[in-house]
């Protein structure tokens, strides 16, 4: 089976299964076909969050979120007039179809540009005392910490690397020479990686006034050092360019279950009782796209969370966006997640 084959899917599958088939087909789109593999519509990355915005459940047939109507490329066109369409359309996939309408290929402009160097900044925070993880933490710092064979930081360092990603900003505070020394100055990955110390903890927002302001002129991307996530950084950063805002914010879905019965009342009759609800919430992913204006509004010294911040930047008008992580994610914050990643790392 060809790589793009693995990419068709029936109308009626569930979006939990269309989110499954984007995640492990790194092709970024998900093609609906029928019995006869007539195309029907695509799914990608941006139709599965929107539906999640929308609150959708994870059984809605695809169908209801598919585009109806893509932009497809016909049999024999060469790489420049499949090119100029997906410039046009600003797409990053196109299903390459028969005079019958049928699914023959699939074109990425990822395969037809190869690797691209993109020149944002990453910020990556890796300060943190790990105080829950004690006492692997004792002598060793959270970031530095092995999944598999390698440390967390570097499995971060690596994705964004793979992605296209050079120029590496650390913030340090614990135990700061042993990151400095297993990382260098990132030629052994051929990035240039620079060090931003915090004497004493600023917060997470406090720390973006240590970066070197005059050098930040595209958005900054920013993540805690204690993260596993496949999420598409690309797909990120193309979110944040097309929606205008000060920031954007990675947010999870988090559900929560009640362990009682709720009743809601009028007075002192019962309107109704519905036992053991189901809450959902967007958490924070911990991940962010920071414009270059947000990051030198900070000044040296300031201590601040990105929390904090970000609501600050809402209190006065400004705009900042959220981004659903469907991908895989855990915050290695405790021992049962640390141990719990060491279970998962070999299917990530």
């Amino acid at each position: 089976m060809k790589q793009w084959e693995l990419t068709l899917v029936g109308p009626e599958v569930p979006l939990v299964d269309a989110i499954a088939t984007l995640d492990s087909v790194a092709m970024k789109i998900v093609m609906v076909v029928d019995h006869e593999r007539r195309l029907l519509g695509t799914v990608t990355d941006g139709d599965i969050r929107r539906a999640l915005l929308k609150r959708l459940s994870l059984e809605t047939p695809v169908r209801d979120v598919m585009c109806a109507t893509p932009k497809t490329a016909e049999r024999g066109w060469d790489k420049a007039r499949i090119l100029a369409v997906m410039e046009k359309y600003k797409l990053l996939q196109l299903p390459v179809l028969d005079p019958q309408g049928l699914v023959i290929g699939l074109e990425t402009l990822q395969a037809l540009l190869d690797h691209q160097r993109r020149d944002n900044p990453v910020f990556l925070m890796a300060g943190g005392f790990g105080t829950r993880l004690r006492p692997l933490t004792q002598n060793c710092p959270k970031p530095l910490l092995k999944v598999g064979e390698k440390p967390i930081l570097e499995l971060i360092l690596t994705s964004f690397i793979n992605a296209g990603f050079h120029r590496f900003f650390i913030s340090t505070h614990y135990m700061p020479e042993m990151i400095r020394e297993h990382f260098g100055d990132g030629s052994k990955w051929g990035v240039d990686i620079r060090y931003v110390h915090e004497d004493e903890p600023l917060g997470t927002g406090g720390a973006l006034g240590l970066l070197p302001h005059d050098e930040i002129d595209l958005p900054l991307f920013m993540m805690n050092g204690d993260l596993l996530t496949t999420l598409n950084f690309l797909n990120l950063l193309e979110f944040h360019q097309n929606h205008s805002g000060a920031a954007t914010m990675c947010v999870r879905e988090f559900e929560y279950c009640v362990p009682y019965g709720v009743i809601q009342s009028e007075g002192h009759r019962i309107r109704s009782m519905v036992e053991k609800p189901i809450q959902r919430f967007f958490i924070n992913a911990g991940i962010y796209i920071v414009s270059p204006e947000l990051v030198k509004s900070v000044a040296p010294g300031t201590r601040i969370d990105m929390p904090t911040l970000l609501e600050a930047e809402i209190a006065g008008g400004r705009d900042v966006n959220m981004f659903p992580v469907h991908e895989y994610w855990l915050d290695i914050g405790r021992m049962e997640d640390f141990q719990r990643a060491q279970q998962e790392f070999g299917s990530l």
